[in-house]
């Protein structure tokens, strides 16, 4: 899994208006190509009457599934120039679908280009571009003396306390950046005198949006 990469937050539409044709980009977050299909589907279905439905994806860790289409537009104006936005914004993940409704002006080789490559921008900036970062879930058990030092040295460190449960004990869920996961266990390990008991957890990606984090599978 990643340490961390771009995508979007969520399913978001744009309009631009060039010379009287309408451009509509509609951005949304996927996970395998199935989803980007079905959605591209859905937007054709919804948009049977436009001029074009030119659409673009990348999906995977290493980008391993790229896709685009002109539909009908001529060839290397319309789907490419939707895909060179998300790979230069190193976004993942992401499909982008963009409905043209044309205005009876022609725009030209470098105006569709332009066109294309805005209307997509416009979108992906509607759906909000977001940083995925992958912690590891550690469970921190110490006895309630321990806990002002737990608190102090985990957020001198960087890292999220995720939650705090009490019992006879107390258990903090923290949130570890993966690479930084031994040199934190060794920290609290130390801080206890080896008292403390941690516990991996699984492996989660967070985001934050409006200081709040959001937390994902993938």
């Amino acid at each position: 899994m990643l340490k961390n990469y771009k995508s979007v937050l969520q399913l978001a539409e744009a309009e631009i208006t060039e010379k009287k044709s309408r451009f509509i980009a509609t951005v949304k977050p996927v996970r395998t190509e199935e989803e980007a299909k079905a959605f591209i589907e859905e937007l054709r279905k919804k948009y049977w009457d436009a001029s074009h439905n030119v659409f673009a994806y990348q999906i995977g860790e290493r980008n391993e599934i790229q896709r685009f289409s002109d539909d009908g537009e001529p060839s290397g104006t319309a789907g490419m120039p939707v895909l060179n936005v998300l790979k230069g914004e190193e976004i993942k993940n992401t499909v982008v679908v963009v409905t043209r409704y044309f205005g009876g002006t022609l725009l030209g080789t470098g105006g569709l280009v332009r066109a294309y490559g805005h209307s997509a921008k416009e979108g992906i900036i509607a759906a909000r571009i977001i940083e995925k970062v992958l912690y590891q879930k550690l469970s921190i058990i110490v006895s309630y003396t321990q806990v002002g030092k737990i608190q102090y040295e985990t957020h001198q460190a960087g890292h999220i306390i995720h939650d705090t449960l009490y019992t006879d004990q107390v258990e903090f869920v923290v949130l570890v950046k993966v690479d930084e996961v031994e040199k934190y266990i060794k920290i609290i390990k130390e801080a206890t005198s080896g008292q403390g008991i941690v516990k991996e957890g699984k492996e989660i990606y967070g985001s934050f949006v409006d200081q709040d984090l959001l937390l994902t599978d993938c």
